[in-house]
């Protein structure tokens, strides 16, 4: 059966074969890689130095840099420290940098819901000015969106029909 408008939700008629969140999600889902992410966005680079800052098992985070080097997400740098043989640092890709607003986003949610009583551990600062940096809806026309309800979903270019089975 083929969900319609007088049934439920239009979205029932689109498939979620090609859906890119899923997709997303399928790479950031873990919560590690997002941790990863965040270690590099504040130039903690380095294997060792990843692994000892974060808390990151070994394995995890060894499969954590694997699946964002094999993503286009983040860089393998060579580097030698005097008498030591070549290891890697790792440093994002344009990539990579397109999702630093996630990374402040979530940010954000957790700060609002979820941080300690003194406030957040961290601010993200506005090189150029100092003022501290938020993410902001706004649509392509440039008006901010600040409503709950003012964004509405609707089938783009590459929506496919749901078929079930």
């Amino acid at each position: 059966m083929t969900a319609t408008a007088s049934t439920g939700p239009t979205a029932l008629q689109w498939s979620t074969d090609n859906c890119t969140v899923g997709r997303a999600m399928e790479v950031l889902g873990e919560r590690w890689t997002l941790v990863v992410l965040r270690e590099v966005f504040n130039g903690v680079r380095r294997f060792d130095d990843m692994r000892r800052h974060s808390g990151i098992p070994r394995q995890v985070l060894t499969n954590r840099l694997a699946l964002l080097v094999d993503a286009g997400i983040l860089r393998r740098e060579p580097y030698r420290e005097p008498g030591q043989r070549e290891r890697h640092e790792y440093r994002p890709t344009d990539k990579g940098f397109d999702l630093y607003p996630v990374l402040v986003a979530v940010r954000a949610w957790g700060d609002r819901y979820l941080a300690d009583p003194e406030g957040s551990p961290v601010e993200f600062e506005h090189v150029g000015c100092g003022a501290q940096v938020d993410v902001v809806l706004r649509c392509r026309d440039g008006h901010e969106v600040t409503g709950r309800r003012d964004v509405a979903t609707r089938p783009g270019p590459g929506i496919r029909p749901f078929r079930e089975g």
